[in-house]
């Protein structure tokens, strides 16, 4: 739970200070460059019911601390762990509700394998009706700063932040039957392997349900220089950016002494029980969550 340095995630930590030792702690954000050590180590399967904690905004499906099922599985890649992620969810759903179809929200989810698969790109193309493959950088900018897209104007965005922010305007929303949204922009995935066969692309998929996402996956990038020059890229980025990854010279260390080919997998605990249990909110899950105290 308490890490000298934090990473997994594109998140701010919450801090704190271990008195003892005299040292900064972060509460983790996600337990994922730990268990990846563990495979580095030799353990070939490993998984993790965890609590992160994200210094983040609170909405329906958001709040500071979160459960989530999070495996690495050595010699596998995206591909395969998108069979593992279907199987495993619909196996949940029949298990808890009797069927594989479940009501949601006045509407009805089919977890019935197999799910959809469906390029980022194309799914821009599909519901934003936007080629972004075609468009210029000019072109992207002007587009997310007509859909109100820019956060921060002083700070430019760069094409795969572009391309997301697209996608989380156009798309999200009509994505309700589980459907795995594949193939990320390089450079909002700095801990993924790149493409096979499309360049500035990597092995990443996210499963969206009900408009939202369910989880995170990659073919996990273990290639040393590689992940260095993508670690480093995201610290140039922190004085901007207050969700890039730190540099973890140890966690580097253990992919240099050699990382086999690697499937993980993150899923969210906390909204596959809204959806089964059809509740329109996170705060309807966690037993105690955050929030504002009323005035007294």
């Amino acid at each position: 739970m308490l890490q000298p340095i934090y990473g997994g995630a594109a998140a701010q930590p919450f801090v704190t200070h271990h008195n003892a030792l005299d040292m900064k702690l972060f509460l983790k954000i996600s337990p994922e460059l730990y268990l990846k050590r563990l495979i580095v180590a030799g353990f070939e399967k490993v998984y993790d019911i965890n609590k992160n904690f994200r210094n983040e905004g609170i909405d329906r499906t958001h709040n500071p601390e979160f459960t989530m099922l999070e495996w690495y599985e050595a010699y596998t890649d995206y591909n395969y762990q998108m069979k593992q992620f279907e199987d495993l969810v619909s196996t949940v759903a029949k298990s808890v509700t009797g069927s594989m179809v479940v009501p949601f929200m006045g509407k009805e989810v089919n977890f019935t394998p197999p799910w959809r698969r469906l390029k980022m790109v194309d799914a821009i193309k599909e519901y934003g009706k936007l080629d972004v493959m075609a468009m210029s950088d000019a072109e992207l900018t002007k587009k997310v700063t007509e859909f109100g897209l820019v956060k921060n104007p002083s700070v430019k965005m760069n094409r795969g932040e572009m391309i997301f922010a697209i996608f989380e305007h156009t798309v999200e929303e009509h994505l309700w039957e589980p459907t795995f949204i594949m193939d990320f922009p390089k450079e909002i995935s700095p801990l993924t392997k790149k493409h096979r066969t499309v360049p500035g692309f990597v092995e990443r998929f996210e499963p969206m349900v009900a408009g939202m996402e369910l989880g995170n996956a990659y073919s996990e990038l273990n290639d040393p220089e590689d992940q260095r020059a993508r670690l480093t890229e995201q610290e140039a980025q922190r004085a901007t950016n207050a969700e890039a990854q730190p540099m973890d010279e140890d966690f580097l260390h253990a992919i240099d002494v050699g990382m086999p080919p690697t499937g993980g997998v993150g899923l969210g605990i906390e909204r596959l029980v809204m959806i089964l249990t059809d509740r329109p909110s996170i705060r309807d899950i966690i037993l105690f969550p955050t929030m504002k105290p009323t005035a007294r």
